[in-house]
């Protein structure tokens, strides 16, 4: 199975280039499979329902979030009624929707997705990352019920990231990183056959800080001082993410290759 994941949509420069290149890449790579961030991607902030039709009608089978799950109230109730969004797994017990979901690709496979958010450095202390993924894979066992397992590992440090990677290595076919928005290079096969990456970037403009207009995060880091909020910034996105081939067996990767396309970051291809 082919997999292609695409990091934080982040507002509308890039919502427009998912919109407008998915479909073409999804043919040009023979993807089977297409799963998106999109916790960002309505303002920076969260993810409304319109804007998750848009990431869906663009071409993506799953949209998973992070830790602005619900800054856009109206995905308190989008998120019970459309089970191609997941939520991270570890949120609140009392949260909608669910964590992970059992998927179908065109041809028939199974494919597990589940998203956890970190406890590094975040804001709010989410639920043990590691003991509810074990909890799930241990019912989803690789290469049994799911032909493949990607995980979305949601956070801030790069060390949890690498952790949760060693944790579920053989367990699941790909673990990659998302929230800091800054593509990390260190795509890698792990010695038990899974797939890895700690942070696939985000799909955004990088004339930024980290996919916001310049002068106001410069204006706090330089004076201490807000005068508004953050705004995402406008400019051609770069579509980052990363795709990995799986074994139907084994569930294990064969191959991993970092992706961007567009914008300003050099173009990377599988």
């Amino acid at each position: 199975m082919r997999i292609l994941f695409l990091g934080d949509v982040m507002g509308r420069a890039g919502r427009d280039a998912v919109s407008t290149r998915l479909k073409a890449l999804r043919e040009q790579w023979r993807v089977d499979f297409c799963v998106v961030n999109g916790e960002n991607a309505s303002n920076g902030a969260g993810l409304t329902t319109d804007h998750a039709n848009v990431l869906f009608e663009a071409g993506a089978d799953c949209v998973t979030l992070g830790d602005h799950a619900f800054d856009q109230k109206d995905m308190m109730s989008q998120v019970e009624k459309d089970n191609r969004i997941i939520r991270p797994l570890n949120y609140a017990k009392a949260a909608p929707g669910r964590g992970h979901r059992l998927f179908t690709d065109g041809r028939g496979r199974k494919i597990l997705v589940v998203q956890v958010l970190g406890q590094v450095f975040m804001k709010r202390p989410f639920d043990d990352p590691f003991s509810a993924v074990e909890t799930v894979l241990k019912a989803h066992p690789l290469g049994g019920q799911a032909q493949a397992i990607l995980l979305d590992m949601h956070c801030e440090a790069t060390s949890e990231k690498m952790a949760m990677g060693h944790f579920c290595d053989g367990k699941v076919s790909l673990v990659v990183g998302t929230h800091t928005h800054v593509p990390t290079a260190d795509a890698q096969i792990l010695p038990g056959g899974t797939g890895y990456l700690t942070d696939a970037g985000m799909c955004g403009d990088y004339d930024s800080v980290i996919g916001m207009e310049k002068s106001e995060p410069l204006r706090r880091f330089i004076t201490g001082m807000s005068k508004g909020r953050f705004q995402p910034a406008l400019g051609e996105a770069t579509l980052s993410g990363v795709l990995v081939d799986t074994d139907d067996r084994t569930g294990r990767a064969t191959l991993i290759r970092m992706v961007r396309e567009g914008g300003r970051l050099e173009a990377t291809q599988p």
